[in-house]
């Protein structure tokens, strides 16, 4: 067999291998401890992500019409039925070719916005570029292509990232942030050195908007004001909470130091909620996606009231997505009743009110 067919393989493996442990093992953070039973990782336990720290208080009198708020929003210069967005997951395999096209389906036809996996595979072989192809199932959200960072010290640059965006068809570019993984990855790239530099060159130099994420131990404060100094046009600060890919990444491992240290790390980062309003006292005009560990529209509401613009779904979403688009639909016209009913339960009939509402409290915090 060719080294080309090699590296096909080890990458369509690594990537089903990927799909296969977040559906199938407990992976999520552990950065907010909970006493709650783990069990399969395809459901979120919103009280080992920290939004359960915070709680709305009810208003008995919302003097609103339910029927009348509006969760309209947009972004990347494209209009949104709701403020949410169906974060990475997934790409470069026959099986991430059915979850992102039903992703993407679903997507479309709730106004959602959606973040492609990681699109490496489809500049390095593009006879895999096909499970990134989507915007046919989804031609009027906003759609953005996704690539890890660290492969600007790589050899990848303008014209590489240029090439992803032409590929996918996407009205922007997100950089993820995936220090961690990398190190425990058998696979990983893990020279971070000088990637500030690197993003602020490639910000100057492409003329579609970038953004950058980090894939589940957290954005702060100080990092999302470096990297919006840099020229980035969102940041996702992805915090703890959601799935901890140094635990993904454990369970592909072979018995040794690095599968050992692993466990050491199940518990690290930052948790979302803080990352939400750490982000947003640093960048107060920045446009901030809050994803990690968000289980539900109530989460959602709790992530916009503490700052994010946007509110992202990942693994939460990843069962359904396997089963079916109708499936995944579902999930996602639930997410969003709960989003207005919560907003009902303070009040809120718009989003603007939602985001300064002073409802949303932590008990004993």
């Amino acid at each position: 067999m060719s080294s080309s067919n090699d590296n096909r393989t080890d990458i369509e493996r690594r990537k089903n291998e990927h799909i296969d442990i977040c559906l199938r093992e407990d992976v999520q953070s552990r950065a907010v401890r909970s006493d709650a039973h783990r069990g399969n990782s395809g459901h979120i336990d919103s009280s080992r992500s920290g939004f359960d720290s915070y709680r709305f208080r009810h208003n008995a009198l919302p003097e609103i019409d339910f029927a009348a708020i509006d969760i309209s929003a947009s972004f990347l210069g494209r209009p949104l039925q709701a403020p949410l967005l169906v974060s990475s997951m997934t790409g470069g395999t026959t099986e991430a070719n059915r979850i992102n096209r039903r992703l993407a389906e679903a997507a479309e036809r709730r106004g959602w916005a959606m973040a492609l996996g990681s699109g490496r595979a489809a500049i390095e072989r593009p006879e895999l570029a096909e499970s990134f192809r989507v915007r046919e199932l989804a031609p009027t959200i906003p759609i953005v292509a996704n690539l890890g960072a660290v492969q600007l010290n790589y050899g990848y640059g303008a014209d590489e990232c240029r090439r992803l965006i032409e590929l996918t068809e996407a009205d922007g570019l997100v950089l993820h942030l995936n220090g961690l993984q990398e190190v425990f990855q058998p696979e990983g790239d893990t020279d971070f050195s000088g990637l500030l530099r690197r993003i602020e060159k490639l910000c100057r130099e492409l003329d579609k908007p970038i953004g950058a994420k980090e894939v589940g131990w957290g954005i702060d404060g100080e990092n999302a004001g470096r990297l919006f100094d840099a020229g980035v046009s969102f940041v996702d600060v992805a915090g703890a909470g959601g799935t901890s890919w140094s635990q993904v990444e454990k369970f592909r491992l072979p018995p040794g130091v690095r599968r050992e240290a692993a466990e050491a790390l199940a518990g690290w980062g930052q948790p979302t909620p803080a990352c939400i309003e750490e982000a947003r006292s640093a960048v107060p005009d920045g446009c901030l996606i809050g994803s990690g560990g968000l289980a539900s529209g109530v989460d959602a509401a709790k992530a916009i009231a503490l700052g994010a613009n946007l509110a992202g779904f990942g693994r939460s979403l990843l069962a359904e997505a396997v089963e079916s688009v109708e499936s995944i639909e579902e999930k996602l016209a639930v997410i969003e009743f709960e989003l207005r009913a919560a907003m009902f339960g303070i009040g809120a009939g718009t989003l603007e009110q939602l985001a300064e509402t002073n409802r949303l409290i932590r008990p004993g915090g």
